[in-house]
């Protein structure tokens, strides 16, 4: 029987977590009171209830309540209530791009400003993600990718580590990103922009992908490369980092970048973490000519 309290920012995905815990055959609610939190372990627990797995909301909505979810826990785990906690988180940016979408107004934002309204939310919940079992950060998910890492933890069983790598191809002339963690500069490889039949092509063609890869420093760049992102990777999860972008960039995002973006997750997927790439600015090129 698995008790999970799925908690976390809003905005960062918690509703569709939900709603995938239910798919998979959870018992899930939604907004639980906090002083209903215990009784309702009791009842899960309860061998006659027959119910195999139970999920459930917790959040800012519960208002200053949620002050007493800390003491209802503790009794919970001296009564020998077993129980998880599923923390979803995002950044500042992140969240403000959803709720400006959504033009849905934060539960805290008394004055409106979004961005007020998560930093008092971040700091009411902080220590639900100190407890937390698992902590997804949703910052660069898609919900079908959010789906596969709650498939993993609650149906395969597999060991969740907490580190989502993300591997980001970009253009300098288009800026760094901000979330970056890591930043490498791949300006010294061979740059197929100057042959003009590769030009249109990018770093997912092979013809570009032969071009990069064949000269000498590519081959040694790419072991040295991975080797320090193996070795970083867990200092970052003892900090109890959740995210991990590393960026990867040339001069316009569509050649060089993209090849060893694309090489250099296939390399960290032996690794026990959930590795995705994204290449930010590979069409750009094409919008700002026109062709």
């Amino acid at each position: 029987m698995r008790f999970v309290i799925v908690t976390g920012m809003s905005g960062a995905g918690k509703s569709t977590a939900l709603k995938t815990l239910e798919d998979m055959g959870f018992f899930c609610v939604d907004n639980l009171p906090v002083m209903l939190i215990k009784k309702f372990a009791e009842i899960a627990h309860d061998d006659k209830l027959q119910v195999d797995n139970v999920a459930i909301g917790v959040d800012i909505r519960s208002g200053e309540a949620l002050g007493e979810l800390s003491e209802c826990l503790q009794e919970m785990k001296e009564n020998n209530y077993s129980y998880e906690i599923l923390f979803l988180d995002s950044n500042e940016a992140a969240l403000v791009k959803r709720y400006k979408e959504t033009r849905r107004k934060h539960p805290l934002s008394k004055t409106g400003r979004i961005n007020e309204g998560i930093v008092k939310e971040r700091q009411k919940i902080e220590f639900l993600k100190q407890r937390a079992d698992y902590i997804i950060d949703t910052s660069n998910l898609l919900t079908r990718e959010l789906k596969v890492e709650l498939d993993k933890i609650f149906v395969n069983g597999e060991d969740y580590n907490n580190i989502i790598i993300t591997v980001m191809s970009f253009g300098f002339k288009y800026g760094i990103p901000r979330d970056s963690d890591l930043v490498y500069d791949v300006r010294f490889l061979p740059n197929p922009y100057y042959d003009l039949e590769l030009r249109p092509l990018t770093g997912n063609d092979e013809a570009v992908v032969k071009v990069v890869s064949d000269c000498d420093e590519y081959k040694e760049f790419m072991e040295k490369l991975t080797d320090m992102v193996k070795f970083l990777l867990p200092f970052y999860k003892k900090e109890g980092k959740s995210q991990l972008v590393i960026s990867i960039g040339c001069t316009g995002g569509k050649h060089r970048s993209v090849t060893v973006v694309n090489d250099l997750s296939e390399r960290l997927k032996e690794l026990p973490y959930t590795v995705r790439n994204f290449h930010r600015d590979i069409t750009k090129d094409r919008i700002v000519k026109g062709e």
